[in-house]
């Protein structure tokens, strides 16, 4: 075997590249920074729900990976012909579906800044900067939505910034679970109960099959259109009591501030007196509505939450900071560090072991080791637009959601399903238009059928029409099935949204409606 030459191992590194090269990053970084602004300047021409069929890119692209590298511009090229296709475009100004996924140019620079530093933020020594400004961000944001100082860090209480409501979700369900398990042994395990209303999110119901609670002990309390969709307090109390009577521990009640379907607010006050005289851990999910407290006046839709043990909003849905971003505050910190704290040797460090409480080792307020840098794109949002322009941006989303109802209202063939309380309007073609028939006066039993049958049909009408409308590709949105109706969701939240975007979704709507009808 003959000696190595040095000089040759040389001209091959440089022939392969530097991964990180400065000045070839700079150049294809301008590139795709053009790329991504091209798109937002055109995004308003692709349909927004993408019209590809499934297992289309895998008939456009080779069927194994190069063998030698290519070009940036062939690959920009490629991304522009074969995946934008296949794109349902969520920064549309003519997406209207399930919540907003709302951007921001602050929001991803921020991202960029992350990324670009790439740091694994796990514990305080990993990177100090990353831990410390989380926790102030946490604070800032916890001011601006006015919540009680126990869930701020100098009160006691604290923030941290996950990826998803999911996982909030399920960090805190843990919490609750080991606080109580802690008292009556885990041998009782089959015996923990938790509550939630029919209109909480499933994200609820799989973090549950997650901790290891018995899916027979999962309460669902009825909700109705006499309680406006939320959680009713005197039915949690009757079920809790019940549960108790029978031996079972309740640990946990789900509420929401903004439900999925229609943007119901539970009660929280009542919810939280309840839980507080059985010792129940309460979390509010406000994953799309919380944003909004920022705004006075809608803050009163908190009241209460000084009774809850924990609550988080996305960033990523209406405050223009990109996914992933869950905000979550809890009171007593301690009870989600017992539950998920582990400290292998190797990451024992002299910041961590000395207890100081300026010391935050964020790995064990999750359920993953690693961890993104979040707190630096929500640093860069605050900053950049300040509380103001952000609770600006807010109402204007909300004023034409409230333009696009009396559009609907002025209408007779349409009707509001449930009343608007942010930036959701739930509406459908009413019965009338479509010409259900009325009940006559014939037996009950005969009576209910006809109800049913003419809600049937009235729903099928509906579900034509939200799919003629997507098909177009002229505006998406999405649907829900509340109290047996079947209604379309309008969900103003995209950035780039303006008033004038409102004005032709309507157009579309009525022209799709005017073909059903």
């Amino acid at each position: 075997m003959g000696s190595i030459d040095l000089n040759d191992l040389s001209l091959k590194a440089n022939h392969w590249g530097n991964f990180l090269d400065p000045q070839e990053f700079r150049r294809q970084g301008h590139m795709i920074i053009d790329f991504i602004a091209d798109y937002y300047q055109n995004v308003e021409k692709y349909p927004v729900l993408s019209q590809v069929e499934p297992g289309y890119l895998k008939k456009r692209l080779p069927k194994s990976a190069p063998y030698h590298p290519e070009p940036i511009e062939t690959i920009l090229n490629d991304v522009q012909e074969h995946i934008v296709p296949g794109l349902t475009h969520w920064q549309s100004p003519n997406y209207y579906a399930f919540f907003p996924s709302s951007g921001s140019i602050a929001g991803f620079l921020g991202e960029m800044l992350a990324t670009g530093f790439n740091v694994v933020g796990f514990n305080w020594m990993s990177s100090p900067a990353a831990s410390e400004l989380e926790s102030i961000v946490m604070d800032w944001l916890g001011d601006m939505l006015k919540l009680p100082k126990s869930f701020i860090f100098s009160g006691g209480g604290g923030g941290v910034l996950l990826g998803t409501t999911c996982e909030a979700v399920l960090c805190t369900l843990v919490a609750a679970r080991d606080q109580m398990l802690s008292k009556i042994g885990r041998q009782n395990m089959g015996k923990l109960v938790v509550y939630a209303s029919d209109q909480t999110h499933s994200t609820f119901k799989k973090a549950t099959q997650i901790a290891g609670i018995d899916q027979k002990n999962f309460r669902t309390i009825k909700t109705s259109k006499a309680t406006s969709f939320g959680l009713p307090a005197d039915l949690l109390r009757s079920t809790i009591i019940s549960d108790i009577e029978a031996g079972l521990f309740p640990i946990f009640v789900c509420a929401t501030m903004g439900t999925t379907s229609t943007t119901a607010v539970d009660p929280l006050g009542p919810i939280c007196d309840v839980a507080k005289d059985y010792g129940i851990w309460v979390h509010v999910d406000a994953a799309y509505a919380g944003s909004s407290c920022i705004c006075p006046e809608f803050r009163h839709l908190l009241d209460g939450i000084e009774g809850a043990n924990s609550f988080s909003f996305n960033a990523h849905k209406w405050f223009f900071t990109t996914l992933d971003c869950c905000c979550l505050w809890l009171k007593d910190p301690s009870a989600l560090i017992k539950s998920l704290s582990t400290n292998p040797e190797f990451l024992r460090n002299k910041a961590s072991d000395s207890n100081s409480k300026e010391v935050i080792d964020y790995k064990d307020w999750q359920v993953a080791l690693s961890r993104r840098f979040r707190a630096l794109k929500v640093w860069l949002v605050l900053r950049s637009y300040g509380v103001e322009k952000l609770r600006d941006m807010l109402r204007n989303h909300v004023r034409m959601a409230e333009n696009f109802e009396e559009l609907l209202r002025a209408d007779t063939r349409f009707e509001i399903v449930f009343p608007r309380n942010f930036a959701l309007v739930c509406f459908r073609i009413c019965p009338a238009a479509i010409g259900a028939a009325k009940p006559t006066q014939t037996n009950s039993s005969e009576k209910i059928s006809e109800d049913v049958d003419d809600q049937k049909r009235i729903n099928e009408v509906n579900k034509k029409l939200l799919e003629s409308i997507n098909a177009s590709g002229s505006i998406y949105m999405t649907h829900s099935v509340v109290d047996g109706i079947y209604m379309l969701r309008f969900a103003v939240g995209a950035s780039l949204t303006e008033e004038s975007h409102i004005s032709s979704a309507w157009k579309v709507i009525k022209h799709h409606a005017d073909t059903i009808l």
